[in-house]
């Protein structure tokens, strides 16, 4: 069997049980903010923060049996995104972010859920996951992403390297800059961050006493240190050491995990390209089997439902959220699982970047909408977003037009 089929044989298997699992326990990242936010439940974020913590536990014990190459991640020609690239472009991980964030509250979910969305029979999300394709398409494929964004954003970025700094990693950045030796700074780094973040998350019977929460999490995290297994250990070296002698290299190749926003801008190009066999992706076939393990549960607990936007307003709110969720997601060069837990277990200083900036788009978001229902007549966007940055103490609350809800 050919190198690359492998590779995407592997993509779609761990994905099915991916979408099998999240559908069944419905882990959602926008549904553990929602909770953090409206009822001050920490469940299913904590078992989205253990699946940060955890997998950069598991990735750096790989790394230490030597069953992956995480160097690889720092390089353009090795990595799809490189999370670990010496060039830290923090205003992309921020507005990427934040763009994102709102994105997916709109949208009634992250890229993730918007295709176990489909699996299980929700129409409303292929809206949603076309808008998010033709957005993430303009962004990877045409300038748009230079143009609008990158153009000027570009003079912020920090070069770590002119500063004797390898990659972006947390480890990296810090034995750079204080003179330590890089590999145990780098293992030293990984197991506190990596300890804190599990410390946390269990110290709550929010997510340990919940099945669920844990069964997500303790997937997602098995999940992601294999799909880094596959395509850095020996299967996805090879992979790269093969495409150097092949006539036309496949597209997105290298180091990569699960991610989310990619593989509907890689679906519009498959189809463009006429179905090329070149556009079949590690994202691409990931995103099908996520649909597929949700379809598959569905169909077996008999709960897919056909679902159709409520009326007109549902629907423009939908095709904005995949729209920021499109250009967000590339932006920020991932999603609430692409970079936040799949950048994050890498160390990358710009997917923490990016995880808090997708909370606070999502947070904030959640608190205009709740503001503008609360007081429906006397409310507009400014007094609810002025009230809701003040709830979050980031304005003064002698601003605030409406009162604390």
């Amino acid at each position: 069997m050919e190198i690359t089929t492998q590779v995407l044989l592997w993509a779609f298997g761990l994905a099915v049980i991916l979408g099998i699992v999240a559908t069944k326990t419905n882990f959602c990242t926008m549904g553990a903010v929602s909770d953090l936010v409206n009822i001050g439940d920490t469940g299913r974020m904590r078992a989205w923060v253990f699946a940060i913590g955890a997998s950069i536990l598991g990735v750096l014990i790989a790394e230490q049996l030597g069953l992956v190459d995480m160097s690889l991640t720092a390089n353009n020609d090795t990595a799809n995104p490189p999370y670990r690239t010496a060039v830290f472009a923090w205003p992309r991980n921020v507005l990427g972010g934040v763009l994102f964030g709102i994105g997916m509250t709109l949208g009634s979910g992250c890229g993730n859920k918007t295709l176990v969305r489909i699996g299980s029979g929700n129409l409303k999300s292929v809206v949603v996951f076309l808008v998010m394709g033709a957005a993430a398409y303009l962004m990877i494929f045409t300038n748009f992403s230079y143009d609008f964004f990158l153009s000027w954003m570009e003079p912020a970025f920090i070069n770590l390297a002119d500063h004797g700094v390898g990659d972006q990693s947390v480890g990296a950045i810090i034995s750079g800059f204080g003179g330590f030796d890089a590999e145990i700074t780098g293992i030293v780094v990984a197991a506190m961050i990596g300890g804190v973040l599990v410390f946390w998350s269990l110290s709550s019977k929010e997510f340990t006493g919940s099945f669920d929460n844990v069964l997500s999490a303790v997937t997602l995290v098995i999940l992601v240190v294999a799909a880094w297994w596959v395509t850095t250990g020996e299967l996805g070296v090879s992979l790269l050491d093969e495409a150097e002698m092949m006539d036309e290299r496949p597209y997105g190749i290298g180091a990569q995990g699960f991610t989310f926003v990619q593989p509907s801008a890689h679906f519009l190009r498959w189809i463009e390209t006429g179905f090329s066999s070149q556009m079949l992706t590690f994202a691409l076939i990931a995103a099908f089997g996520v649909s597929s393990g949700s379809l598959i549960y569905s169909v077996f607990t008999k709960k897919f439902k056909v679902e159709w936007f409520a009326n007109g307003k549902d629907f423009v709110r939908h095709v904005i959220g995949g729209l920021l969720m499109g250009i967000g997601g590339v932006l920020a060069m991932g999603c609430t699982i692409g970079q936040a837990v799949t950048g994050a277990s890498t160390l990358a200083l710009g997917s923490f970047v990016t995880f808090f900036a997708i909370i606070f788009g999502s947070a904030l978001t959640m608190k205009i909408q709740y503001y503008g229902m609360v007081y429906e007549e006397e409310s507009n966007f400014f007094k609810a977003l002025v009230a809701s940055l003040a709830d979050m103490h980031l304005l003064p609350a002698s601003w605030r037009q409406l009162e604390k809800v």
